[in-house]
């Protein structure tokens, strides 16, 4: 399977649903309306949605049956972004090659963005909560993101940038930031394409593990970028390659049985280790 082709494949599936679920810019307000498209159209790989995809393919179910959970995740990845951006975060002036939102169109407006963009995903899985899964699938999301998720993970990693700690502590906070939400996506593919519950539960440990992997192989492209909350300033390349791939190995484990529907999954995964080495 190619993983970069079942990528674009996610891409312009999520991509067609969003935009059409998501105001157009020129509605008031529109300056709101702009900054939620703004980050997130052109968007990135969209690999979160492609995981929860390739979760409910597995599971023996049609893709499309994961659209309302592939949404919800990358609408809470792009908040996050936008809010990450802020000045009273990492302040960044650019992203994905253009000005951030904060740059393009204001902090306050910025901060109302990411809001918007919060509740426009749990808007979506509210809609899809009667469908067989749905309320755990947004409960599991509600989790991945809230002060035990991604928010307390955001804080941790501000005090840990001041200096105040460790090895465990990093990991804890790049499970919370990272790994929380891929978790999400791939457990909420999987319930949406009816997996059974030791099935989704295997598929929570595979994607908490390729979750904090991912994020170790992102601290490996950007190790010449001098941030102190990462693996590489704190192990070493070559220590964080080998926990990138023992993650990796254990993830993998999981559905080594699953067949062929699986592959997707399995692919999805070593790119998301191995790119760009």
């Amino acid at each position: 399977m190619d993983a970069d082709a079942y990528l674009a494949e996610s891409a312009s599936l999520v991509d067609r649903f969003l935009d059409a679920r998501l105001p157009a810019p020129a509605e008031p307000p529109a300056a709101l309306h702009g900054a939620m498209r703004h980050l997130l159209f052109p968007g990135g790989k969209r690999l979160r949605p492609a995981l929860a995809f390739a979760a409910c393919e597995a599971a023996g179910a049609p893709r499309e049956a994961a659209l309302p959970i592939a949404a919800a995740v990358e609408l809470i990845h792009t908040y996050s972004l936008v809010h990450d951006d802020l000045p009273c975060m990492d302040d960044d002036a650019e992203r994905r090659g253009r000005p951030t939102v904060h740059v393009a169109f204001g902090e306050a407006v910025a901060v109302l963005a990411g809001d918007a963009l919060q509740a426009e995903a749990f808007a979506i899985l509210g809609e899809a909560a009667e469908a067989d899964g749905g309320p755990l699938v947004l409960r599991d999301l509600a989790a991945s993101v809230g002060s035990r998720g991604l928010v307390g993970g955001q804080a941790d990693d501000l005090a840990f940038e001041a200096g105040h700690g460790d090895v465990d502590a990093l990991e804890s906070i790049h499970r919370r930031k990272t790994a929380a939400l891929i978790r999400a996506a791939v457990t909420g593919g999987a319930r949406l394409g009816r997996a059974d519950g030791p099935r989704a539960a295997a598929l929570a440990r595979f994607g908490e593990r390729v979750g904090l992997a991912f994020q170790i192989a992102d601290d490996l492209l950007d190790r010449d970028a001098g941030e102190p909350s990462s693996y590489v300033a704190l192990c070493g390349a070559d220590a964080a390659r080998r926990r990138a791939e023992a993650l990796l190995d254990e993830a993998l484990t999981e559905i080594e049985d699953w067949g062929e529907r699986a592959e997707p999954l399995r692919e999805l995964a070593r790119f998301a280790v191995r790119r760009n080495r």
